[in-house]
């Protein structure tokens, strides 16, 4: 074995494969240790390369919202505009200078009104087009504090309709932006930015007190319906005067801008969708809000469907913003979000300054309802009088705000029969069970008429129905197609899903 050991480490070939496998070795440490040394040099040499952060060194500063790019480095008027705001803020500002721009203000406001609107403290949730117009008139007219509340940030196509962004701003969160700009006119503004989406978790923090001082308004004007909802039960259950901002996607006339309790707007699919998930949570009324009447119809702007080939991609709900966000893109006309934004500061203005104010109705359609309510007590003391029943004294328990969602939220304002929106009334879709009265308290009868029950018709169709379904011997499906016994029935069970929650 010894033998054989010596024979292989004479050998000239080993030898050779020894070396080289030595000088391989050595090479590679070499190598690495070198690279290693480089590294750290390189890394010494950056860490040497980075000043102090200082007033001269601001780029190499992280921005308020995190970012560090020379892109988003400020400009030297928007340093001037920065430093002269926090003077401004800290009291360094001629308050002779501040009345003199908000003069026109001052004298149609009065003193007083100016002194509460100087005094006040606005939250604003939401600051795309319509938020945005709404700062920018609220900051413009004197109002000193405003909390800015969004998670987006400023894209290309918000520039149709943002108030005050510019190309340099896009990629930039929308209250920063907001800021930045009002900043240069109004310096004295104390803006409390927060880049965040308002949440059920984050309420408490994002609409409560700034330096002590609860909010004396709030302005709604979120998009995404589940936010919308919360907030502005939020504020009604807590007692905060709140204004909320309806659709103004898909809309074009201006004439058809209406302030009204949030019960009353219509012709809105995002009015019709909160007011029914607020009726969900107790909150019928109370709560004013900006809308459009316009109608949809040939020719206008509609919701549009995503590409055919983004759905065969699969994963849609992964191209929204957030989880539950829109995907659908939806068409907006530059002026009118504007138009809807001026109008809820204009809301605020009035309200926080006690200026009076008497809004035009959307419709003056309570006396329809009024006459509505009426025919259907009449009917049921007709019904009761046919089935042998005293119809002396019977009331329905409906009221005249029921009547209104029957006939705009439940059948959109047209009759179910022919579609036609004249000379509406309500009837019983089917006849009534036979003790239909209910007189178990004494010196009082009621009838068990449900909302659920009614359908909207016109006057003369009303007419019919009761003749040969109500006091005939016809049914529903005898004297109507298909297709209107399907529509009536889906509203009716849709109601009377929702009536479970009221």
């Amino acid at each position: 074995m010894s033998s054989w050991v010596s024979r292989t480490t004479g050998s000239h070939k080993v030898q050779l494969a020894a070396a080289a496998a030595v000088s391989s070795a050595l090479t590679f440490g070499l190598v690495v240790g070198y690279q290693k040394f480089r590294r750290k040099k390189r890394v010494e040499d950056l860490k040497s390369s980075i000043p102090d952060i200082s007033q001269e060194h601001i780029a190499t500063q992280l921005t308020d919202w995190g970012a560090a790019s020379d892109v988003l480095k400020p400009s030297k008027e928007d340093e001037r505009s920065a430093a002269l705001a926090l003077r401004a803020r800290q009291g360094d500002y001629d308050d002779e200078l501040i009345l003199e721009q908000l003069a026109r203000n001052r004298v149609f406001l009065t003193d007083d009104g100016l002194s509460k609107l100087r005094s006040s403290f606005v939250i604003v949730v939401g600051c795309g087009g319509v938020g945005s117009h709404a700062v920018a008139a609220l900051a413009r007219s004197g109002v000193s504090t405003l909390r800015l509340i969004d998670f987006d940030q400023v894209t290309l196509s918000s520039l149709n309709r943002h108030a005050v962004a510019t190309l340099a701003d896009v990629g930039t969160p929308k209250v920063h932006c907001l800021r930045k700009r009002l900043e240069q006119i109004t310096p004295w503004t104390h803006f409390d930015c927060r880049n965040e989406l308002f949440s059920e978790q984050a309420a408490d923090r994002l609409l409560g007190a700034y330096e002590g001082r609860m909010p004396d308004y709030v302005v709604d004007a979120i998009d995404n319906i589940d936010s919308k909802v919360f907030l502005l039960q939020y504020c009604h259950g807590n007692g905060i005067p709140v204004v909320s901002s309806m659709g103004a996607g898909c809309k074009s006339d201006p004439t058809r801008i209406f302030i009204g309790d949030i019960s009353a707007s219509t012709d809105d699919p995002l009015s019709r969708s909160t007011r029914r998930r607020l009726r969900m949570l107790g909150v019928k009324e109370g709560i004013p809000v900006v809308y459009s009447s316009e109608k949809p119809g040939p020719g206008k702007a509609q919701l549009l469907q995503l590409p055919e080939e983004e759905f065969k991609k699969g994963g849609v709900g992964e191209l929204g913003v957030l989880p539950d966000f829109r995907v659908r893109i939806l068409p907006v006309l530059g002026t009118m979000p504007a138009m809807f934004g001026l109008t809820v500061a204009n809301h605020v203005i009035l309200e926080v300054t006690g200026y009076p104010h008497d809004y035009l109705p959307s419709k003056g359609r309570e006396k329809m309802y009024e006459s509505i309510l009426n025919n259907v007590q009449a009917l049921e003391e007709r019904l009761a009088r046919t089935s042998g029943q005293d119809p002396v004294g019977v009331r329905v328990p409906i009221t005249l705000d029921d009547v209104g969602y029957i006939v705009e939220e439940v059948f959109r304002g047209r009759s179910a029969v022919s579609g036609l929106p004249s000379r509406l009334t309500l009837t019983r879709w089917t006849a009534p069970e036979e003790d239909f009265i209910d007189d178990t308290i004494e010196g009082q009868k009621c009838s068990k008429v449900r909302m659920r029950d009614l359908v909207c018709m016109t006057k003369d169709e009303a007419a019919r129905h009761e003749t040969e379904i109500l006091k005939g011997s016809k049914n529903v499906e005898d004297l109507y197609s298909p297709q209107i016994v399907t529509l009536v029935q889906s509203r009716l069970e849709e109601e009377a899903y929702y009536e479970q929650f009221r």
